[in-house]
């Protein structure tokens, strides 16, 4: 049994940890949540979950192994670092910290002490990346030459109640880290990324937009994102030397959630047939093809399958340090102008 202490009481806890967790309680049992004031709750408390505004306790539990620091991300360094010091396996949600330095520190003290320490990228599971990593494997669409994924909102109240830069809040940290794992996860170590990062309200107002572009020899891979979309592009597109693909529709998981539809539903995050993407191709022999692709099922739980199966049996990591210090070395290069 994998034993979980979590920081923080807020939706990342109780929408992408906890629903999860509880779906595994033959492997996964959540024991302490740490919040700082007890007398504010805004979600319903876990039936036997312990909640404390101690964070020494949970922090020497001798029971937890690993404690996911959910905190807002001025403080995952800080609180990573105690979780690690104080002797447990850490999980810590995006973005993994604010700088390289603060990352090489956190794996150097985990590599210390003989502990993991990991960031959480569940988007990995997300249906659309699913479905496009497979088509891509499927070879139908030939030499890949181009793939555009976008990450869209209009949600224009967010940078315009921000009056000044902080890095914590930049979209570049906050938003870039989901994608440009996708990337390194499906592509690897980029040859070179080209940056361009803006703060559309202008300088010193928060970084509202972001357009990188991963080189792999012939391959281009764009990653974009804006908080003034008001018709969001297409979640995922596909160039290849004989084909094209499209999954214009964002994994439903994340939609679900937001209205309390809980994993424990059977049709929980499934893409309805409107929702599946389309792939057009040529076949060796110069044939035309039109079709829709029926959807991966995505599954944010399959982070916490593979959490257990590397601190209870010893397998490699999901995230691995390279990964993630591969991630936070392009986020910082992004963000090396912003003021």
């Amino acid at each position: 049994m994998l034993v979980i202490g979590h920081i923080g009481n807020g939706k990342s806890t109780n929408r992408y940890h906890a629903p999860f967790e509880l779906q595994r309680p033959d492997k996964i049992r959540i024991k302490m949540i740490y919040q700082r004031n007890l007398q504010k709750f805004g979600w319903d408390k876990i039936p036997g979950v312990e909640y404390t505004d101690d964070l020494e306790k949970l922090l020497h539990d001798p029971e937890i192994q690993v404690i996911v620091v959910n905190t807002p991300s001025d403080q995952h360094y800080p609180m990573a670092k105690k979780v690690l010091e104080a002797g447990k396996h850490c999980v810590v949600e995006k973005p993994f910290a604010t700088s390289v330095e603060e990352a090489r520190e956190l794996f150097q003290i985990a590599k210390s002490k003989n502990l993991m320490v990991q960031c959480y990228q569940n988007r990995r599971f997300d249906s659309d990346y699913l479905t496009t990593q497979k088509v891509i494997q499927s070879g139908k669409l030939g030499e890949l030459f181009e793939v555009c994924m976008h990450y869209d909102y209009y949600r224009p109240q967010v940078p315009e109640n921000e009056s000044s830069y902080s890095r914590d809040h930049a979209f570049i940290y906050t938003h870039a880290c989901h994608t440009t794992d996708q990337v390194i996860a499906l592509f690897g170590k980029p040859d070179e990324v080209r940056c361009d990062v803006k703060q559309l309200l202008g300088e010193g107002r928060m970084n509202d937009y972001f357009d990188l572009d991963f080189i792999y020899g012939n391959l281009k891979v764009s990653v974009q994102s804006s908080y003034f979309r008001a018709k969001v592009r297409p979640s995922f597109e596909v160039w290849g030397r004989r084909g094209y693909f499209v999954k214009a529709e964002q994994d439903r998981q994340e939609a679900d959630l937001k209205k309390f539809y809980m994993p424990d539903h059977a049709d929980f995050g499934i893409d309805l047939p409107e929702n599946f993407g389309t792939l057009i191709y040529y076949d060796a022999d110069g044939n035309y093809h039109e079709e829709k692709v029926i959807s991966e099922r995505g599954d944010y739980g399959k982070f916490h399958d593979a959490l257990y199966e590397t601190i209870i049996n010893g397998a490699p990591q999901l995230v691995t340090e390279e990964q993630t210090m591969e991630q936070m070395r392009i986020l910082e290069l992004a963000g090396k102008d912003l003021k």
